[in-house]
């Protein structure tokens, strides 16, 4: 007999990958908790029926989040990342000998446990001396900081259920508040292929353009997400995404990447036409 897990990308369209055994199931106080064995993608951890990563193709995720803001900002030296419990995120910035502390808030205590059991090469991330992980709310965490961070990475994973309030138009101004003259806030933006996802992926823009001076958008192809097809969002009090690329200085730190070069950096922020369009609509309503 075969096992087949399937995810729903729209009511019409899903995602379907056989499976070779079920490594853990669970149900934390926010979610259902997954992890499973496929024959293609590896490893791959669910939350709620959601695939969040798979071993093939994670570090294009993590990377993205990563170095795209990492190759902008010339000084950052405070990182706070929300969710980002599974450490992969946290690894990457731990290659960064310039940075001091990278502050980890993720609600879910037993998130990180699975992860730290069944995915330890990326939850090593959070064995770094300069990581702190705080289990608690992001957005109550936010409301008492101010000009602290240089970089805030939001790897929080859905608008809606526990993480809705890493969505709102108070958490983008939280986070605002919270960086540092210079600072940038890097998040997740969703895919605007399907029309069921479009809506909320333009309202995150909407949000995040009227809340800095600098907001652009960038994209990676991984193959496990909706469509296949996933947006970043740029946000900046100061540093334009392509403007102040520093190429020559990143390129001499020999961080290690499999996706991410700085020449891929700049074609991810050229977008196709009709992503285009749909974002110029919001910023001029």
């Amino acid at each position: 007999m075969e096992m087949w897990f399937s995810e729903l990308h729209t009511s019409n369209v899903k995602l379907s990958m056989r499976i070779e055994k079920q490594l853990f199931s669970g149900n934390s106080d926010c979610q259902r908790i997954d992890v499973l064995e496929s024959v293609e993608f590896g490893k791959f951890l669910a939350l709620d029926g959601d695939i969040l990563f798979s071993e093939k193709d994670e570090f294009i995720y993590d990377e993205m989040v990563t170095h795209v803001p990492m190759a902008v900002h010339p000084d950052v030296r405070h990182v706070l990342i929300i969710g980002g419990g599974d450490g992969g995120v946290a690894k990457e910035l731990t290659q960064y000998d310039s940075i001091e502390k990278i502050d980890v808030v993720e609600p879910d205590e037993m998130l990180v446990e699975v992860c730290r059991e069944h995915f330890p090469e990326l939850a090593c991330g959070l064995d770094d001396p300069r990581v702190n992980v705080y289990y608690q709310d992001g957005l109550r965490f936010l409301r008492n900081k101010t000009e602290e961070y240089d970089l805030i990475i939001n790897d929080a994973t859905d608008p809606f259920g526990h993480t809705e309030g890493l969505f709102t138009k108070e958490f983008y101004g939280s986070c605002y508040k919270a960086l540092k003259e210079n600072g940038i806030m890097v998040y997740q933006h969703g895919s605007p292929f399907y029309d069921e996802d479009k809506e909320e992926c333009m309202k995150m823009h909407r949000k995040a353009f009227r809340a800095f001076p600098v907001s652009r958008v960038y994209q990676a192809h991984i193959p496990t997400c909706s469509s296949g097809y996933w947006l970043f969002g740029f946000a900046s009090k100061k540093y334009h995404p392509l403007n102040n690329l520093r190429v020559k200085e990143w390129k001499k730190l020999h961080i290690k990447t499999r996706y991410y070069t700085t020449n891929l950096h700049r074609g991810a922020f050229m977008l196709p036409k009709y992503l285009e369009d749909m974002l110029e609509d919001e910023e001029d309503r």
